[in-house]
């Protein structure tokens, strides 16, 4: 028997216009973290698609343990022994966490049988869940657990992890590490999907880099730089971000003890937030997942209105304004949920465009849409944040994650905010377009206008932010230059550390 877990060979896919795999080939090892790297729109969701049944291949064969493999359907690739944690959770918030793991079994037990082997695999792997809990009360680290232990229950021999850590405290991810590597040296294999390069060097022992849907080259991720790594996915040099020397001018943005209840059953309210943002200046807010980031941005944007006196723009008092108001003045927001809330899924791009662009680019004359106009602005962000689409006319569902990113985030800035405020402007993306996006904030600050970045990714922060605060459970940190901070200080801020457990790992 060999060393060899799954082989691809001649994987190839194709949609209208576009292939999205073209004849990869790689091997995983048993026992092996491969990763899987590549820019948005390479085709790794369609490739790992193929592994796990949700898509079928139009060329190409794969053999798992020297057999024959080709699941129809997911639970093909189950029974095989292939499980795969997704980037988007899967799980119902009114339901406990064993329900939650009953619902993703093909035959479950009896619920008190799995609410003991719930417990017993989340020990062992150093994953601490309460099988009865109720998933809407738990943080986004808490819920990657219970698709880990779902996925766990299976004994899987390949598990597939679509950006694990996208969602996690740098303590969170700690733990995952460690029981990653305890399932490595139990002999099981995983397929590791992350743009986060340093933490691909940190734990995976082999790299496939696929460019435009071609295996490109592999590498020992050890043995090269993440800077080398981004260079081989983009097939070129890329620039690293740098802040304009911009004077720091009036505050243009400012809350003064903003309180607001939560939204429904299982959102935070926001207690006492006090913050100002001026003019050239970034303010980074970090925070785990689930601490009132969502809710923050809303009352920003006006899609929530805040009481009177908490909410100040230009030294107007605008807590009662809707989004509208505040977008006429220069408030702009971008927030965290790409489909269904930044976009319309099967809007085009264009029709995209028209709503939120209407009113600042003039797309509506006399109540009508100006579609030249409107395919216009389109294309220019298309364009000038290099989004990978056939053409304006394409759904917004019909992207790739990251390049539909840059096309909201790139609407937002090409209509020139006084204030823009952005949750997870870089979620998903790659290395070179995460730059990208990041010198386009930072430009747009140089050019005077005032920045709040919420994001959960540290080094993000800690590269364009002057100054930053953690929000824990709705409440904002005073916040602090930049300069005064490291991540493991700012990592410490955002409270990643108070309820977590240290995984347990036998050596």
């Amino acid at each position: 028997m060999s060393d060899t877990l799954l082989s691809i060979r001649g994987l190839t896919k194709a949609y209208p216009g576009v292939v999205a795999n073209d004849d990869v080939s790689f091997d995983i090892g048993k026992g092996e973290i491969h990763a899987l790297l590549g820019e948005n729109g390479a085709g790794k969701s369609t490739l790992v698609k193929m592994i796990f049944g949700l898509v079928k291949p139009d060329r190409g064969e794969m053999l798992l343990d020297d057999a024959a493999y080709a699941p129809g359907k997911p639970s093909d690739a189950r029974l095989s022994g292939v499980a795969m944690v997704f980037q988007h959770f899967s799980l119902f918030d009114a339901l406990d966490v064993a329900e939650n793991v009953a619902l993703g079994m093909e035959t479950p037990p009896p619920m008190r049988d799995l609410a003991r082997q719930i417990r017993e695999v989340s020990e062992t792997y150093g994953l601490p869940l309460d099988p009865s809990r109720i998933v809407g009360t738990l943080s986004a680290g808490e819920r990657q657990r219970v698709e880990i232990i779902r996925c766990l229950l299976q004994d899987p021999r390949l598990l597939i992890m679509d950006e694990p850590t996208s969602v996690l405290t740098p303590q969170e991810v700690e733990i995952l590490f460690q029981t990653l590597m305890k399932l490595k040296a139990e002999g099981t294999s995983i397929l590791y999907i992350s743009h986060k390069l340093e933490e691909i060097r940190t734990l995976c022992d082999e790299a496939t880099i696929l460019r435009l849907g071609k295996n490109v080259g592999t590498c020992t991720p050890r043995a090269v730089t993440a800077r080398q790594m981004a260079e081989m996915m983009v097939g070129s040099s890329f620039a690293t971000p740098e802040a304009r020397a911009t004077e720091k001018g009036e505050v243009l943005l400012r809350c003064d003890k903003l309180s607001m209840p939560a939204p429904g059953a299982f959102g935070t309210p926001l207690r006492e937030i006090s913050l100002e943002v001026r003019s050239g200046e970034v303010l980074g807010i970090g925070g785990g997942a689930g601490n009132g980031q969502d809710e923050l941005l809303a009352a920003l944007s006006g899609e929530r209105l805040a009481p009177k006196g908490s909410i100040w723009f230009r030294g107007a008092d605008i807590s009662r304004d809707g989004p509208i108001r505040r977008r006429d003045a220069g408030l702009l927001s971008g927030p965290e949920e790409r489909l269904g809330h930044a976009a319309a899924p099967n809007m085009s791009l264009t029709e995209n465009a028209v709503l939120t662009g209407a009113r600042r680019k003039g797309l509506v004359r006399n109540g009508f849409i100006d579609w030249g106009k409107a395919k216009g602005f389109a294309e220019e962000v298309i364009a000038r944040f290099d989004v990978r689409t056939p053409g304006p006319g394409v759904a917004a569902r019909a992207l790739s994650g990251g390049n539909l990113q840059k096309y909201v985030v790139g609407r937002e800035i090409l209509q020139a905010p006084e204030v823009f405020v952005v949750n997870q402007p870089t979620w998903g993306v790659d290395a070179a377009a995460a730059a990208a996006i990041r010198q386009a904030l930072l430009d747009l600050a140089g050019q005077g206008a005032a920045i709040i970045c919420i994001s959960q990714d540290l080094d993000e922060l800690m590269e364009i932010s002057d100054r930053f605060g953690a929000l824990n459970e709705g409440r904002l940190s005073p916040t602090r230059p930049v300069s005064e901070l490291d991540v493991e200080k700012i990592g410490l801020m955002m409270g990643g550390a108070h309820d977590m457990e240290v995984a347990h790992v036998d050596g």
